[in-house]
Protein backbone atom coordinates (compact mmCIF):
# COMPACT_ATOMS: atom_id res chain seq x y z
CA UNK A 1 0.00 0.00 0.00
CA UNK A 2 1.72 3.49 -0.75
CA UNK A 3 1.41 6.05 1.71
CA UNK A 4 -0.69 8.90 1.89
CA UNK A 5 1.03 12.47 0.18
CA UNK A 6 -0.51 16.02 0.66
CA UNK A 7 -0.27 19.08 -2.09
CA UNK A 8 -0.48 22.51 -0.42
CA UNK A 9 -0.78 25.66 -2.70
CA UNK A 10 0.76 28.71 -1.62
CA UNK A 11 -3.41 30.08 -1.33
CA UNK A 12 -3.77 27.42 1.34
CA UNK A 13 -5.62 25.14 -1.02
CA UNK A 14 -4.79 21.51 -0.05
CA UNK A 15 -5.00 18.56 -2.05
CA UNK A 16 -4.43 14.60 -0.01
CA UNK A 17 -3.57 11.65 -2.61
CA UNK A 18 -1.55 9.26 -2.42
CA UNK A 19 2.32 8.99 -2.69
CA UNK A 20 4.06 7.22 -5.23
CA UNK A 21 7.66 8.14 -5.73
CA UNK A 22 10.42 8.38 -3.24
CA UNK A 23 9.43 10.37 0.38
CA UNK A 24 9.97 13.24 1.64
CA UNK A 25 9.13 16.66 0.93
CA UNK A 26 9.46 19.36 -1.88
CA UNK A 27 8.79 22.89 -2.33
CA UNK A 28 8.45 24.44 -5.72
CA UNK A 29 6.88 26.28 -8.39
CA UNK A 30 3.53 24.14 -9.20
CA UNK A 31 2.72 23.97 -13.25
CA UNK A 32 1.06 21.91 -15.40
CA UNK A 33 1.65 20.02 -18.84
CA UNK A 34 -1.06 19.10 -21.16
CA UNK A 35 0.92 16.27 -23.33
CA UNK A 36 -0.48 13.06 -23.89
CA UNK A 37 2.96 11.05 -23.58
CA UNK A 38 6.64 11.93 -23.23
CA UNK A 39 6.52 12.02 -19.94
CA UNK A 40 9.88 10.61 -18.47
CA UNK A 41 11.30 13.52 -21.31
CA UNK A 42 9.17 15.96 -19.28
CA UNK A 43 10.82 14.41 -15.72
CA UNK A 44 14.61 14.57 -17.22
CA UNK A 45 14.12 18.45 -18.32
CA UNK A 46 16.67 20.32 -16.90
CA UNK A 47 14.29 23.26 -17.63
CA UNK A 48 11.76 21.93 -14.93
CA UNK A 49 14.62 22.61 -12.01
CA UNK A 50 12.15 23.92 -9.29
CA UNK A 51 9.04 23.26 -10.45
CA UNK A 52 6.91 20.59 -9.79
CA UNK A 53 5.12 19.42 -12.49
CA UNK A 54 0.98 18.21 -12.99
CA UNK A 55 0.23 16.07 -16.22
CA UNK A 56 -3.11 16.88 -17.19
CA UNK A 57 -3.84 13.13 -19.15
CA UNK A 58 -5.30 11.21 -16.52
CA UNK A 59 -3.09 7.89 -16.60
CA UNK A 60 0.48 8.21 -16.71
CA UNK A 61 3.47 5.64 -16.70
CA UNK A 62 1.88 2.95 -18.69
CA UNK A 63 4.60 2.34 -20.68
CA UNK A 64 7.22 2.54 -18.11
CA UNK A 65 10.72 4.52 -18.67
CA UNK A 66 14.34 3.45 -20.30
CA UNK A 67 17.75 4.92 -20.95
CA UNK A 68 17.35 6.23 -24.59
CA UNK A 69 14.61 8.59 -23.88
CA UNK A 70 15.93 10.70 -20.97
CA UNK A 71 16.82 14.11 -22.07
CA UNK A 72 19.24 14.41 -19.04
CA UNK A 73 20.93 11.69 -16.80
CA UNK A 74 18.69 12.22 -14.52
CA UNK A 75 15.14 13.82 -13.40
CA UNK A 76 14.89 17.54 -12.06
CA UNK A 77 11.47 18.07 -11.77
CA UNK A 78 10.64 19.34 -8.10
CA UNK A 79 7.61 17.37 -7.64
CA UNK A 80 5.23 15.04 -9.96
CA UNK A 81 1.79 15.14 -9.92
CA UNK A 82 -0.88 12.61 -11.68
CA UNK A 83 -4.29 11.48 -11.40
CA UNK A 84 -3.39 7.68 -11.87
CA UNK A 85 -0.23 6.04 -12.08
CA UNK A 86 -0.50 3.03 -14.11
CA UNK A 87 -0.25 0.08 -12.04
CA UNK A 88 1.74 -1.79 -14.49
CA UNK A 89 3.87 -0.61 -17.57
CA UNK A 90 4.24 -2.63 -20.95
CA UNK A 91 6.57 -1.69 -23.38
CA UNK A 92 9.37 -3.44 -25.42
CA UNK A 93 11.92 -0.89 -24.57
CA UNK A 94 11.29 -0.54 -21.05
CA UNK A 95 13.67 -1.03 -18.32
CA UNK A 96 11.99 -0.05 -14.78
CA UNK A 97 8.37 1.36 -13.99
CA UNK A 98 7.54 4.94 -13.54
CA UNK A 99 7.35 4.65 -9.53
CA UNK A 100 10.56 2.52 -9.37
CA UNK A 101 12.51 5.50 -11.45
CA UNK A 102 11.43 8.37 -9.15
CA UNK A 103 11.78 6.47 -6.10
CA UNK A 104 15.43 5.76 -7.00
CA UNK A 105 16.11 9.14 -8.11
CA UNK A 106 14.43 10.64 -5.44
CA UNK A 107 11.72 12.78 -6.83
CA UNK A 108 8.64 13.24 -4.74
CA UNK A 109 5.37 12.30 -6.87
CA UNK A 110 1.74 12.06 -5.67
CA UNK A 111 -1.36 10.61 -7.78
CA UNK A 112 -5.35 10.06 -6.54
CA UNK A 113 -6.12 13.75 -6.78
CA UNK A 114 -8.38 15.86 -9.10
CA UNK A 115 -5.70 17.22 -11.68
CA UNK A 116 -8.70 18.71 -13.17
CA UNK A 117 -9.59 20.93 -10.52
CA UNK A 118 -6.15 21.60 -9.54
CA UNK A 119 -4.89 22.86 -13.18
CA UNK A 120 -8.28 25.34 -13.53
CA UNK A 121 -7.02 26.83 -10.61
CA UNK A 122 -3.72 27.13 -12.12
CA UNK A 123 -5.32 28.92 -14.86
CA UNK A 124 -7.78 30.68 -13.49
CA UNK A 125 -5.02 31.94 -10.50
CA UNK A 126 -2.20 31.81 -12.20
CA UNK A 127 1.02 29.43 -11.46
CA UNK A 128 1.90 29.71 -7.90
CA UNK A 129 3.98 27.92 -5.20
CA UNK A 130 3.22 24.75 -3.68
CA UNK A 131 4.83 22.40 -0.62
CA UNK A 132 4.28 18.38 -1.88
CA UNK A 133 5.15 16.06 1.37
CA UNK A 134 4.78 12.52 1.77
CA UNK A 135 5.84 13.01 5.80
CA UNK A 136 4.35 15.78 7.31
CA UNK A 137 0.12 15.69 6.70
CA UNK A 138 -0.64 18.73 8.63
CA UNK A 139 -1.88 21.27 6.00
CA UNK A 140 -1.11 24.24 8.44
CA UNK A 141 2.52 23.23 9.45
CA UNK A 142 2.87 22.75 5.35
CA UNK A 143 1.80 26.12 4.62
CA UNK A 144 3.86 27.59 7.45
CA UNK A 145 6.94 26.08 5.33
CA UNK A 146 6.04 27.18 2.36
CA UNK A 147 5.57 30.93 3.39
CA UNK A 148 9.22 30.66 4.58
CA UNK A 149 10.42 29.02 1.14
CA UNK A 150 12.56 31.39 -1.21
CA UNK A 151 10.57 32.34 -4.27
CA UNK A 152 10.85 31.51 -7.60
CA UNK A 153 10.79 34.43 -9.75
CA UNK A 154 14.41 36.33 -9.08
CA UNK A 155 16.37 33.44 -8.40
CA UNK A 156 19.25 32.04 -10.56
CA UNK A 157 18.37 28.56 -11.32
CA UNK A 158 20.45 28.04 -14.46
CA UNK A 159 23.47 27.19 -11.75
CA UNK A 160 21.94 24.41 -10.60
CA UNK A 161 21.53 22.44 -14.23
CA UNK A 162 24.48 23.48 -16.32
CA UNK A 163 27.43 21.45 -16.83
CA UNK A 164 30.39 21.87 -13.96
CA UNK A 165 32.62 21.84 -17.15
CA UNK A 166 33.14 21.74 -20.99
CA UNK A 167 33.00 18.68 -22.88
CA UNK A 168 32.41 16.94 -26.25
CA UNK A 169 29.40 15.55 -27.14
CA UNK A 170 29.86 11.86 -27.86
CA UNK A 171 26.79 10.45 -27.16
CA UNK A 172 24.00 9.78 -24.04
CA UNK A 173 27.38 9.50 -21.94
CA UNK A 174 27.72 13.35 -21.18
CA UNK A 175 31.11 12.33 -20.21
CA UNK A 176 33.50 15.77 -19.62
CA UNK A 177 36.08 15.73 -22.03
CA UNK A 178 38.53 18.59 -21.35
CA UNK A 179 38.17 20.37 -18.31
CA UNK A 180 38.60 24.45 -17.59
CA UNK A 181 42.84 24.53 -18.01
CA UNK A 182 44.67 26.45 -15.32
CA UNK A 183 44.43 29.46 -16.66
CA UNK A 184 40.99 29.77 -17.21
CA UNK A 185 40.43 28.74 -20.74
CA UNK A 186 38.95 26.41 -21.94
CA UNK A 187 40.58 23.78 -24.11
CA UNK A 188 40.47 22.72 -28.16
CA UNK A 189 38.65 19.45 -28.87
CA UNK A 190 39.17 16.48 -31.17
CA UNK A 191 36.83 15.58 -34.03
CA UNK A 192 33.69 14.24 -33.12
CA UNK A 193 32.34 11.72 -34.48
CA UNK A 194 35.49 9.41 -33.71
CA UNK A 195 35.06 8.65 -37.85
CA UNK A 196 36.08 11.50 -39.91
CA UNK A 197 35.95 15.34 -39.36
CA UNK A 198 32.24 16.74 -39.05
CA UNK A 199 31.78 19.54 -41.07
CA UNK A 200 31.04 22.32 -38.49
CA UNK A 201 31.86 22.96 -34.70
CA UNK A 202 28.99 24.43 -32.34
CA UNK A 203 29.46 25.18 -29.23
CA UNK A 204 26.30 25.17 -26.69
CA UNK A 205 26.15 27.26 -24.19
CA UNK A 206 24.64 24.59 -21.78
CA UNK A 207 21.60 27.03 -19.39
CA UNK A 208 20.17 23.28 -18.92
CA UNK A 209 20.01 21.91 -22.18
CA UNK A 210 17.68 18.59 -23.28
CA UNK A 211 20.27 15.67 -25.02
CA UNK A 212 17.41 15.56 -28.40
CA UNK A 213 19.35 19.35 -28.77
CA UNK A 214 23.01 18.12 -29.03
CA UNK A 215 21.88 14.45 -31.21
CA UNK A 216 19.59 17.41 -34.04
CA UNK A 217 23.20 18.94 -34.12
CA UNK A 218 25.20 15.72 -34.31
CA UNK A 219 22.90 14.03 -37.00
CA UNK A 220 23.45 17.25 -39.34
CA UNK A 221 27.29 16.75 -39.55
CA UNK A 222 28.44 19.10 -36.40
CA UNK A 223 30.60 18.52 -33.57
CA UNK A 224 29.24 19.97 -30.29
CA UNK A 225 31.46 21.47 -27.65
CA UNK A 226 29.35 21.94 -24.62
CA UNK A 227 30.55 24.51 -22.19
CA UNK A 228 28.66 26.25 -19.02
CA UNK A 229 26.80 28.90 -18.64
CA UNK A 230 29.45 31.38 -17.30
CA UNK A 231 31.78 30.83 -19.76
CA UNK A 232 32.87 34.39 -21.50
CA UNK A 233 32.07 35.41 -25.13
CA UNK A 234 36.00 35.07 -25.27
CA UNK A 235 36.15 31.79 -24.25
CA UNK A 236 34.14 30.61 -26.65
CA UNK A 237 35.46 32.34 -29.45
CA UNK A 238 38.56 31.17 -28.45
CA UNK A 239 37.42 27.66 -29.52
CA UNK A 240 36.95 28.90 -32.92
CA UNK A 241 33.08 27.61 -33.52
CA UNK A 242 31.29 27.99 -36.67
CA UNK A 243 28.37 29.08 -34.51
CA UNK A 244 27.03 29.10 -31.20
CA UNK A 245 23.52 27.05 -29.42
CA UNK A 246 22.18 28.65 -26.87
CA UNK A 247 20.07 26.28 -25.30
CA UNK A 248 16.72 25.87 -23.16
CA UNK A 249 16.98 26.14 -19.39
CA UNK A 250 15.00 27.05 -15.99
CA UNK A 251 13.58 29.77 -13.94
CA UNK A 252 13.67 33.70 -14.36
CA UNK A 253 15.71 35.03 -17.36
CA UNK A 254 16.51 38.41 -16.19
CA UNK A 255 18.87 37.97 -12.98
CA UNK A 256 21.08 35.76 -15.36
CA UNK A 257 23.07 38.74 -16.48
CA UNK A 258 26.46 37.06 -16.90
CA UNK A 259 24.64 35.40 -19.63
CA UNK A 260 23.10 38.05 -21.44
CA UNK A 261 26.91 39.82 -21.61
CA UNK A 262 28.29 36.48 -22.98
CA UNK A 263 25.42 36.51 -25.74
CA UNK A 264 26.03 40.57 -26.65
CA UNK A 265 29.90 39.96 -27.04
CA UNK A 266 28.81 36.44 -29.21
CA UNK A 267 26.52 39.17 -31.38
CA UNK A 268 29.26 41.79 -31.74
CA UNK A 269 31.69 38.79 -33.28
CA UNK A 270 28.69 38.56 -36.16
CA UNK A 271 28.63 34.74 -34.88
CA UNK A 272 25.75 32.61 -36.26
CA UNK A 273 23.61 32.40 -33.10
CA UNK A 274 20.52 30.49 -32.75
CA UNK A 275 18.53 30.43 -29.81
CA UNK A 276 15.79 28.01 -27.67
CA UNK A 277 13.44 28.79 -25.03
CA UNK A 278 15.61 30.53 -22.37
CA UNK A 279 18.38 30.87 -25.40
CA UNK A 280 15.54 32.66 -26.98
CA UNK A 281 15.10 34.48 -24.18
CA UNK A 282 18.94 35.57 -23.49
CA UNK A 283 19.37 36.44 -26.79
CA UNK A 284 16.27 39.36 -25.72
CA UNK A 285 18.31 41.00 -23.13
CA UNK A 286 21.51 41.01 -25.01
CA UNK A 287 19.38 43.15 -27.54
CA UNK A 288 18.36 45.44 -24.77
CA UNK A 289 14.66 43.53 -24.71
CA UNK A 290 12.96 42.42 -21.70
CA UNK A 291 10.76 39.43 -20.83
CA UNK A 292 7.47 39.05 -18.65
CA UNK A 293 5.78 36.08 -16.34
CA UNK A 294 2.89 34.46 -18.03
CA UNK A 295 -0.05 33.51 -15.68
CA UNK A 296 0.60 30.19 -16.00
CA UNK A 297 3.05 29.14 -18.83
CA UNK A 298 2.84 26.99 -22.30
CA UNK A 299 3.62 23.65 -21.62
CA UNK A 300 2.74 20.76 -23.68
CA UNK A 301 2.74 19.48 -27.43
CA UNK A 302 0.42 21.21 -28.78
CA UNK A 303 1.17 24.66 -29.03
CA UNK A 304 -0.40 26.80 -32.77
CA UNK A 305 2.82 29.03 -33.73
CA UNK A 306 2.03 31.28 -36.79
CA UNK A 307 5.28 31.76 -38.86
CA UNK A 308 5.16 35.45 -40.12
CA UNK A 309 7.11 34.94 -42.61
CA UNK A 310 5.48 32.17 -45.00
CA UNK A 311 2.02 32.48 -43.00
CA UNK A 312 2.44 28.83 -42.34
CA UNK A 313 1.48 27.68 -38.82
CA UNK A 314 2.90 24.71 -36.80
CA UNK A 315 2.47 22.79 -33.88
CA UNK A 316 4.98 23.34 -31.37
CA UNK A 317 6.55 21.85 -27.81
CA UNK A 318 6.54 24.10 -25.26
CA UNK A 319 8.05 24.94 -21.98
CA UNK A 320 8.35 28.45 -20.80
CA UNK A 321 6.88 30.60 -17.77
CA UNK A 322 8.32 33.78 -19.37
CA UNK A 323 8.01 35.55 -22.75
CA UNK A 324 9.17 38.59 -24.70
CA UNK A 325 7.93 41.94 -24.41
CA UNK A 326 7.35 42.67 -27.66
CA UNK A 327 7.27 46.59 -27.26
CA UNK A 328 11.15 46.15 -25.80
CA UNK A 329 12.48 44.86 -28.90
CA UNK A 330 11.80 48.65 -30.51
CA UNK A 331 15.46 49.92 -32.09
CA UNK A 332 17.00 46.40 -30.74
CA UNK A 333 17.46 45.20 -34.55
CA UNK A 334 14.81 42.23 -33.14
CA UNK A 335 12.11 41.18 -36.10
CA UNK A 336 9.30 39.18 -34.48
CA UNK A 337 8.86 36.30 -36.83
CA UNK A 338 6.39 34.15 -35.16
CA UNK A 339 3.86 34.46 -32.48
CA UNK A 340 1.65 32.09 -30.18
CA UNK A 341 -1.73 31.73 -31.92
CA UNK A 342 -3.40 31.11 -28.94
CA UNK A 343 -2.76 34.37 -26.43
CA UNK A 344 -0.31 36.45 -29.34
CA UNK A 345 3.00 36.30 -27.45
CA UNK A 346 6.26 36.39 -28.99
CA UNK A 347 7.46 33.09 -30.11
CA UNK A 348 10.66 34.18 -32.73
CA UNK A 349 12.51 36.76 -33.82
CA UNK A 350 15.07 37.31 -35.80
CA UNK A 351 18.31 39.63 -35.97
CA UNK A 352 17.61 42.54 -38.88
CA UNK A 353 21.35 41.93 -40.47
CA UNK A 354 23.14 39.36 -38.29
CA UNK A 355 23.12 35.64 -38.80
CA UNK A 356 21.36 35.77 -35.43
CA UNK A 357 17.58 34.21 -35.01
CA UNK A 358 15.74 32.36 -31.90
CA UNK A 359 12.08 30.64 -31.02
CA UNK A 360 10.62 30.38 -27.76
CA UNK A 361 9.32 26.77 -28.22
CA UNK A 362 11.50 23.40 -28.51
CA UNK A 363 12.17 22.52 -32.01
CA UNK A 364 14.00 19.59 -30.61
CA UNK A 365 10.48 18.70 -29.56
CA UNK A 366 10.92 15.10 -27.14
CA UNK A 367 8.24 15.21 -26.52
CA UNK A 368 6.12 16.56 -28.97
CA UNK A 369 5.80 17.20 -32.88
CA UNK A 370 8.37 17.77 -35.06
CA UNK A 371 6.86 20.47 -37.35
CA UNK A 372 9.64 23.23 -36.51
CA UNK A 373 12.21 20.77 -36.91
CA UNK A 374 13.36 22.52 -40.14
CA UNK A 375 15.13 25.31 -37.76
CA UNK A 376 17.94 23.45 -37.49
CA UNK A 377 18.52 23.19 -40.77
CA UNK A 378 18.32 27.05 -41.13
CA UNK A 379 20.86 27.04 -38.18
CA UNK A 380 23.06 24.88 -40.68
CA UNK A 381 22.95 27.19 -43.73
CA UNK A 382 23.60 30.24 -41.62
CA UNK A 383 26.64 28.71 -40.59
CA UNK A 384 27.72 27.85 -43.84
CA UNK A 385 27.09 31.21 -45.43
CA UNK A 386 29.22 32.42 -42.89
CA UNK A 387 32.32 30.49 -44.68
Amino acid sequence: MSSNAVLVLEDGTVFRGHSFGARGERVAEVCFNTSMTGYQEIITDPSYHGQMVTMTYPMIGNYGVNTPDRESLRPRVGGFIVKEVAPLHSNHRAEMSLPDYLVEAGVVAIQGIDTRELTRRLRVDGAMMGILSSEDDDADSLLAKLHAAPAYVGVDMVRHVTTEQPYAWTGDDHRPQAPVGDDGQLSLFEGVPAEGQARYHVVCLDCGLKFNSLRELAARDCRVTVVPASTSAEQILALRPDGVYLSNGPGDPEPLTYIHETVRGLMAAELPLFGICLGHQMLTFAAGGRTFKLKFGHRGGNQPVMDNETGKVEITSQNHGFAVDPDSLAGSGMVITHLNLNDGTVEGMRHERLPVFSVQYHPEASPGPHDANYLFGRFIDAMAARR
